[in-house]
């Protein structure tokens, strides 16, 4: 560590890292989903492969389960599904973090990981004129590189390359989260999420109570920055819709996915905060998907078009994700299961063990038609198949608490009946409703399984395959191809699959992990 601070913090967070591994996770601790060891997980961060091993740090508040300041967890795996905790290397000791490292990303280059994060500062409010989306916050760009190689453990003294005020002027205080890739000419790209203020009556909004008035006038966007080095930036485009979506937008990020023809088919992802009506009422509070892209994002903006916003997940715990590539050319997605600001359900029985959130299983992203991005687990789950049952339009299974459940054929009819709570059905249009596959907690209670969880769907014609994946304390339902996605946590008393699907091949393999 730089700093006294920071010696002082390493130690705290050791010590409360010690005292949980002694206590555990309880009842409905993981196995094959990263956890926090203690306190409040958020963000997936700097998730990259070096020298075969995969890293996928964390927002982490160890003290706090609730939350509270910021410091990036460190886990590590050999296949994506067996994780270890190993610290947390990235802690609040500098004035330009003290009030938390924030979301950032990672590169593997020359025999060291190199990371960009936003430190996060909330300056003094004696005289309360600070509503620190305006005034009173400072949120820079933080550049750090591994000082133990590709080991990815210790890192470097912390160097401000994009300052607070370095950022154009219209916009809020909240400008966060940098993705950095290298272009195919080696020129460094990074893309930030931001606000941008936007004068005049604001819109009527349920965010405004949480955000400030300008949550019902600002306008989300993204700023494109280039650079030689990862050291000195250049602002190159700011990405937005023509009509406004949203009045932040988190978590930003571009990949390419190679298609059939050889023409890569471009994606912006980033989760966006304030949209309103329709299905945005009838889903999560905060939304994370993608758009793909046309032209070139960096070129500015008549360099560019954006196409229909996708989510990557329709469920109820699903934020803030991250993608990476691996070393044999996966594109891999990774995405908090979590949901800020929720009212309505949360995660008492895990609370009440000390700790809170997880991340999703590790997600293969390719392309499918008509700008949908398909998403299924990683292949490495097939190496922790244990036994195999096989049904002929239904089957049930009891006891197991990870399993991969994969119905093949479905022509028409699918219902599926996890751990007794949770309803997975493809439901015919009725009414107003159309055709759609339903995520239903048949007990909408506090003290149910889902914990407040109620209802979550999505249009779609029709349904050809499904896959359920659970472990413990979460279920992850990939529809079509994993063309539709539906997560969620899960609380049962107990455990067991029941499938429906006349004329389907059902296939049920236990996971030891």
């Amino acid at each position: 560590m730089s700093n006294a601070l920071g010696r002082d913090l390493a130690k705290l967070v050791a010590a409360v890292d010690a005292a949980a591994s002694e206590c555990g996770h309880g009842a409905y601790g993981q196995h094959f989903h990263i956890m926090p060891p203690a306190g409040w997980l958020n963000d997936p961060n700097g998730l990259c492969q070096a020298d075969g091993v995969f890293h996928a740090y964390f927002q982490y508040a160890p003290f706090d389960v609730g939350g509270g300041v910021k410091a990036w967890g460190h886990a590590t795996s050999r296949d994506l599904m067996a994780w270890d905790y190993v610290g947390a290397p990235l802690l609040p000791d500098e004035p330009f973090d003290c009030h938390g490292v924030y979301s950032g990303s990672a590169l593997v280059e020359d025999g060291r990981i190199r990371v960009l994060y936003t430190g996060n500062v909330k300056l003094s409010d004696a005289d309360g004129t600070y509503d620190y989306v305006n005034t009173g916050r400072r949120a820079d760009t933080v550049y750090v590189e591994s000082v133990d190689g590709l080991a990815g453990r210790e890192f470097s003294q912390k160097c401000v390359v994009l300052a607070s005020d370095d950022y154009p002027e219209d916009l809020t205080c909240h400008v966060h989260d940098p993705k950095v890739w290298r272009d195919a000419d080696g020129r460094y790209h990074m893309v930030l999420g931001a606000r941008r203020r936007v004068d005049g009556p604001h819109v009527d909004s349920r965010f405004c109570a949480m955000h400030g008035e300008g949550a019902g006038r600002d306008v989300g966007e993204i700023l494109v920055y280039g650079s030689a080095d990862m050291l000195s930036w250049e602002l190159e485009s700011r990405v937005s819709t023509p009509k406004r979506f949203g009045f932040m937008w988190e978590c930003p990020g571009y990949l390419e996915l190679e298609t059939d023809g050889g023409i890569p088919a471009k994606f912006l992802s980033f989760s966006p905060q304030g949209l309103e009506g329709g299905r945005w009422d009838r889903g999560n509070v905060y939304a994370a998907g993608y758009m793909p892209v046309t032209g070139d994002i960096t070129g500015g903006k008549d360099a560019y078009e954006l196409g229909e916003f996708r989510l990557w997940d329709a469920g109820f715990d699903f934020y803030a994700p991250q993608e990476f590539t691996s070393e044999d050319g996966r594109h891999i997605l990774i995405g908090w299961m979590g949901m800020p600001d929720e009212p309505t359900y949360g995660n008492a029985p895990t609370v009440a063990c000390g700790w809170q959130h997880c991340m999703t299983v590790p997600r293969e992203l390719t392309a499918g038609a008509g700008g949908v991005v398909l998403q299924q687990p990683a292949r490495e789950i097939e190496c922790h198949y244990a036994s195999v049952r096989v049904g002929e339009g239904s089957l049930e299974v009891a006891g197991d608490t990870c399993f991969d459940v994969v119905v093949d054929g479905v022509d028409g009819a699918f219902t599926a009946i996890v751990d007794g709570e949770l309803k997975l059905a493809f439901v015919p249009a009725e009414g107003e409703l159309p055709a759609r596959f339903e995520m239903r907690f048949t007990d909408e209670g506090r003290a149910s399984a889902g914990c407040g969880r109620t209802v979550r769907w999505e249009p779609v014609d029709e349904v050809r395959n499904v896959r359920i994946v659970g472990d413990v304390s979460s279920v992850e339902v990939f529809v079509n191809d994993g063309a539709l996605v539906f997560s969620t946590r899960i609380y049962p008393e107990a455990y067991g699959v029941t499938v429906d699907a006349p004329g389907a091949c059902v296939t049920y393999h236990m996971l030891n992990i």
